[in-house]
């Protein structure tokens, strides 16, 4: 345990730099600059330590979560993305974990848009510390960097899992780019579609562990993010892409309709190419929204796990601060815990919990994979 816990320690850098840590500052729910979307969510913190600044609520923002040790492809396809809709206006959010959410992140500010990070630390502590050029840069380009969790505070495996509800509750759209069947990137999914979020899901092999993730999504009703247009349309945002090709498809049509090439007119009738449309009618793609997944859900014993975080009755933390409301449970099992397996009887004596809370912090500890299970029925540290 105490290896770990160094290893832990050399992987995160506290920011030194003084107009950095002067620039820290909180933001209770009752300010004005507090952001309006964590107001409409219930188990939202009571405030938010910043630097820099929240996302504009008058924008479009997109949050890209994926796996830490993504492959090659997972890779690029979180710059393309980031790149992409960052380029059209649209903010990019995430944990700025190792892996996709930081290449997601450097996609972005790569095209001179802004990005966000919510982490599971003190805002001055950057952890990974291989991210540190993009936890600055996104300071220095008008983003923002912020956490419920006390300046100081070092990361703890229990304290990722709850911060991903704030990065799905400011996002418009949630997108999974590679993930595991046991990935917290699901975990976010799960946040979001509580919250009435559109989720997508970037494509994989069927043979790919890290897509085996992002592919059960799309089997359970997630749209199929193929392509960065897909979320633009979504948002309803035209890429400029796109413009250019409307405006050149225009232009041949009023060539055609005033009787070049002989009069003859080219497509269809009405003069446009004759395209079929994907996904409804109105030309957007089916993103899983949380009516949709509700149906979808009965019958399916198989499927994504709901968010079972948020569920905890309101205590008053015994070692935290309130602001941290529903964090107590998790970080009561967690330490219990040991790389010994225990059963579920015997960490319920230890916590002192009830059967059905205990399970469902298990569950989702488990989902994220900090707590690996293993016999059925008995839980240690992963």
């Amino acid at each position: 345990m105490q290896s770990n816990q160094k290893n832990t320690n050399a992987r995160f850098r506290r920011e030194q730099n003084p107009e950095i840590l002067e620039q820290i500052r909180y933001v209770a729910r009752e300010d004005q600059e507090y952001p309006e979307q964590l107001r409409n969510y219930p188990r939202m913190p009571s405030g938010l330590y910043l630097v820099g600044n929240f996302p504009d609520p008058g924008k479009k923002t997109v949050a890209i979560v994926g796996a830490r040790m993504c492959s090659p492809y997972g890779r690029a396809e979180a710059i393309r993305f980031g790149e992409e809709l960052a380029a059209e206006g649209v903010q990019i959010i995430s944990g700025m974990a190792y892996g996709v959410d930081s290449w997601a992140l450097h996609g972005a500010l790569q095209a001179g848009g802004q990005g966000f990070a919510v982490l599971g630390c003190g805002v001055d502590v950057c952890y990974p510390k291989e991210s540190y050029h993009i936890y600055r840069r996104i300071i220095r380009e008008g983003g923002g960097i912020m956490s419920e969790f006390e300046p100081g505070d070092g990361p703890a495996a229990w304290h990722f899992p709850i911060r991903n509800r704030i990065i799905s509750a400011l996002a418009d759209v949630v997108l999974v780019v590679e993930a595991k069947l046991r990935s917290g990137s699901l975990i976010t999914a799960d946040y979001a579609l509580s919250q009435g979020k559109t989720i997508y899901a970037v494509p994989g092999r069927n043979l790919d562990e890290l897509s085996r993730g992002c592919n059960r999504l799309i089997a359970q009703g997630a749209g199929i993010a193929w392509d960065p247009e897909v979320i633009l349309e979504e948002l309803g945002i035209v890429s400029g892409s796109k413009r250019a090709r409307k405006e050149k498809d225009t232009g041949k049509n009023e060539e055609e309709k005033g009787g070049k090439a002989g009069g003859i007119k080219v497509g269809r009738e009405d003069g446009k190419k004759g395209r079929i449309k994907d996904g409804r009618e109105d030309g957007k793609k089916d993103g899983m929204t949380a009516g949709k997944k509700e149906e979808e859900k009965k019958g399916k014993e198989n499927g994504v796990r709901r968010r079972e975080g948020g569920t905890a009755e309101e205590k008053s933390p015994r070692r935290l601060s309130k602001k941290y409301e529903d964090a107590e449970d998790f970080q009561r099992v967690f330490g219990k815990l040991s790389y010994d397996p225990q059963s579920l009887d015997a960490l319920q004596e230890r916590t002192g919990m009830e059967l059905s809370q205990l399970t469902k912090v298990l569950v989702q500890l488990t989902f994220s994979g900090y707590v690996h299970e293993a016999p059925a029925g008995y839980y240690s540290r992963s």
